[in-house]
């Protein structure tokens, strides 16, 4: 395969008890038989966020996950294309990194490199050549092995937006720092990625787009933290207007849109959108399916933003149906776009009571 582009160029009921909480932002506990992880405040956001104690507990997890998942949290299944081959790499708890290969050139870029000996292990097994890596925001379980691969890799660049604090990318005077702009484009090899603003979850958060046409194939959305399977990121740093503005860039990709999320939620996704749309037949079998999938402990990834929209509730806001569960009526003259923020708001406000026993 031939390309003359230049590598690195820019061209219901109110939930119930049952499944996990979501996000680095949790704290495990050391009990059995206890809920693993338990939700904590601003003050620990904070932390986590700015300052080295974030760093210290990113460390910890990944020592504590390489413990007990040496081979990964999940099977990771290749999807592959005439000339394109994605490679989910499970780390940490539940977290993905992703490695996109041009094959016809063995030139590669990695999202969200969490941990770099799993990612160092898979360019290792592939026999290809890193060129970029992707980060979609700032926090630990995303970017934590971004300084570790540009050791080992050094003609490898890191992108992101310049308002997260991404590591690699603070020295913007750096050729190998490489900030973004909405809708930029970096080629490497023949695979054309497109940044997308996204802020919500971060301020900076971004979300990455690989064109499929040129091998046939869907584009390929790399979501971090602002879209899972039926799930959505905490609004840590935006409001609910930002979260639901950027959610409706991710929609307006298409419906053959390939998601490749930053976590492995789709289980404790799915069980809480159930209590919400209690006679959502879409629903009920993706459930199904993810049951299977997780009993195997098979990926979840990817799932289509077409099949998002018929069972995920934090993008179904302008559905009667989960509007109807939720006990909101549209008020007279309310602009649509308010109300659908008001929707959100009460997902996001059960989701975050939704407890793991």
């Amino acid at each position: 395969q031939s390309c003359h582009r230049p590598a690195g160029q820019r061209a219901g009921p109110e939930p119930g008890s049952r499944g996990l909480p979501e996000g680095v932002e949790y704290i495990p506990t050391r009990k059995r038989g206890k809920n693993p992880m338990k939700p904590v405040g601003v003050a620990w956001y904070s932390l986590y966020a700015r300052t080295r104690l974030g760093y210290l507990f990113y460390q910890r997890q990944v020592k504590k996950a390489r413990e007990r998942y040496p081979h990964g949290h999940s099977v990771p299944q290749p999807c592959c294309f005439p000339g394109v081959k994605i490679l989910p790499i499970p780390v940490l708890s539940n977290n993905y990194s992703y490695l996109v290969i041009d094959t016809g050139s063995s030139r590669a870029a990695v999202v969200d490199p969490s941990d770099p000996l799993a990612v160092q292990a898979a360019i290792e097994e592939e026999g290809v050549m890193l060129e970029a890596i992707f980060c979609t925001h700032k926090h630990w379980d995303h970017s934590g092995g971004n300084t570790a691969l540009c050791q080992k890799h050094n003609s490898c660049k890191v992108y992101g937006s310049s308002l997260d604090a991404i590591p690699q990318l603070t020295n913007v005077l750096c050729a190998r720092h490489s900030p973004l702009a909405d809708r930029e484009k970096v080629s490497v090899g023949c695979l054309t990625f497109e940044a997308l603003a996204t802020p919500g979850h971060t301020v900076g958060h971004m979300v990455y787009v690989l064109d499929g046409e040129p091998f046939g194939s869907p584009p390929c959305l790399f979501s971090g933290d602002l879209l899972f399977l039926a799930g959505c990121g905490e609004p840590f740093e935006g409001s609910p207007e930002t979260m639901l503005a950027s959610l409706d860039v991710a929609v307006g990709l298409g419906e053959d849109t390939l998601l490749w999320p930053g976590h492995e939620y789709a289980l404790e996704c799915l069980t809480f959108a159930s209590l919400l749309e209690l006679d959502n037949s879409a629903l009920e079998q993706k459930l199904q399916w993810a049951v299977q999938q997780r009993q195997e402990k098979r990926s979840t990834c990817p799932s289509t933003l077409g099949e998002e929209q018929t069972y995920n509730p934090f993008l179904r806001t302008h559905r009667p149906e989960l509007q109807e569960a939720l006990g909101l009526w549209q008020d007279g003259g309310e602009d649509p776009d308010a109300f659908r923020v008001r929707v959100l708001k009460e997902v996001r406000r059960r989701k975050d009571l939704y407890q793991a026993t």
